[in-house]
């Protein structure tokens, strides 16, 4: 962003489909990768005469379990709600959604604050590839889905993106939700204003169903710089209230149509649903002790037993069956600090581009082995790499018999390296004699050839201690 007087404000709403085994107010089955249209669909879910709907249970725990994470305020009295809008992939005329009195209220994730978290069932989806019409696919109509509403308090795009990242990750820890963007299952919406007052806020305008976290990235910044734009020529009358969308091909925000406020909606409380009071049915200290470790107690924990890197850190975050292998690989092998830096290392650099090459993970005792042999000097970090290429293909070999049968355990005996050490100097009068006037770089190069020469496997402390006592 250039420099500029207007402050950008952005506010986020979050969907996502929750996991469980039927839709929200119905016996249908929840699958979104079910590929046959309208196959997970029965009257209730389209409000047939003399149908009616019940609440999913499974789906209430989860959003108390989402709460809790997110250090919300659990209601007790809670209620759904009809909100009433017309549209081809709305079955009923209408959605089951909650407005005055949503389950969460409050609470915080990666410091910006969630005004609420309330419970809805998804819509069907509309298909546009069939030239001149559309048909709608029933399937997904009825699904619980979670919606979650920030304060308007976020002034970035990268700061957005990271919020939304965070708690996808949240869902996935805590289990509820798989929250794929590129399947659907997670959308997120921006609510942006801009304005050259910090006490007071511009013209909202929200771009809808952002399916990727670069495509919030992109959206965001586009919408800001169009309405800065707009001010700094003089027409802020131009902004207006609206719902746009984000085209990807062109890389810039559209308008679709004038935005709704919610009395458009005619709210109402769902006639055909209990009232709720989750306290009395739900034990919400229970749900506490029971909640996983989540992102930010796993990275004070990394960070706290492990000492390794921010960065690596986050990879551990986002990748957790590579995260539980570092782990069991630690606890196998009991390692030390330092010892589990190494296994870091060597996990997130060679595991990760062995597997990329189509390797798989090693055996996990096989790998807390290889690591302790390269801690205690056993090997070399080079004949560490090829072992390390073979355990992944074959996990049973082991890589201390490996490494003795392939000549790659370091040798650090001096009756065995002094003879190879001595033909180096002989060949290298040269370099032996620059070294001799300061060139520390010419020691360097002598202990090059005796590693070529030992095909690595020499120890490089044991060379250099040697190589400085033979040239005196």
């Amino acid at each position: 962003m250039s420099d500029t007087k207007y402050i950008p404000t952005i506010g986020l709403e979050i969907h996502a489909e929750l996991k469980t085994n039927t839709k929200m107010f119905s016996n249908s089955r929840n699958n979104s990768d079910e590929e046959n249209p309208n196959t997970n669909i029965n009257p209730v879910d389209v409000a047939h005469p003399g149908t009616l709907p019940t609440i999913n249970k499974k789906a209430i725990e989860h959003m108390i379990k989402i709460g809790l994470a997110v250090g919300g305020e659990i209601a007790d009295y809670t209620e759904f709600d009809r909100k009433n809008y017309f549209y081809p992939d709305i079955p009923k005329g209408y959605q089951i959604s909650q407005f005055k009195y949503p389950i969460v209220s409050g609470g915080k994730v990666h410091g910006v604050e969630i005004t609420r978290i309330h419970l809805e069932e998804d819509t069907g989806l509309s298909k546009h590839d069939r030239g001149d019409f559309s048909l709608v696919d029933f399937n997904r109509a009825g699904i619980p889905l979670m919606e979650l509403v920030t304060e308007p308090v976020i002034h970035s795009a990268e700061d957005a993106s990271a919020f939304a990242k965070e708690f996808q990750m949240i869902l996935r820890y805590l289990g509820v939700a798989d929250a794929n963007m590129e399947k659907g299952e997670m959308r997120v919406e921006a609510n942006i204003s801009v304005s050259d007052d910090p006490n007071r806020l511009g013209t909202k305008v929200e771009v809808k169903n952002l399916n990727s976290f670069k495509v919030v990235e992109k959206a965001i910044n586009f919408e800001i710089k169009r309405m800065t734009r707009l001010l700094e020529e003089g027409r802020g009358e131009e902004i207006v209230q609206e719902t746009r969308g984000f085209d990807e091909s062109r890389q810039k925000t559209f308008s679709q149509r004038v935005k709704e406020t919610s009395d458009d909606y005619r709210y109402f409380p769902e006639p055909d649903l209990p009232k709720m009071n989750l306290h009395k049915f739900f034990s919400l200290e229970e749900i506490r002790e029971n909640l996983p470790e989540l992102p930010v107690q796993k990275r004070e924990r990394f960070k706290k037993d492990y000492g390794i890197k921010e960065a690596d850190i986050e990879l551990y975050i986002f990748e957790r069956e590579l995260s539980d292998f570092f782990e069991e690989v630690v606890k196998v092998g009991d390692l030390s600090k330092d010892d589990a830096k190494t296994a870091s290392n060597y996990t997130l650099s060679d595991v990760v581009s062995l597997m990329k090459d189509g390797g798989d993970v090693p055996d996990i005792k096989h790998f807390s082995t290889l690591i302790k042999m390269i801690s205690e000097d056993k090997i070399s970090s080079r004949a560490a790499k090829d072992i390390l290429s073979v355990l992944v293909k074959d996990k049973n070999i082991e890589p201390e018999k490996y490494a003795e049968e392939n000549d790659l355990m370091q040798k650090d005996n001096s009756d065995e390296l002094k003879p190879i050490l001595e033909e180096i100097l002989s060949n290298n009068d040269s370099v032996v004699e620059d070294y001799k006037k300061g060139k520390e770089n010419a020691l360097k190069f002598l202990m090059g050839q005796v590693m070529k020469e030992t095909k690595g496997s020499a120890n490089p402390k044991k060379v250099e201690e040697m190589l400085k006592d033979l040239i005196k």
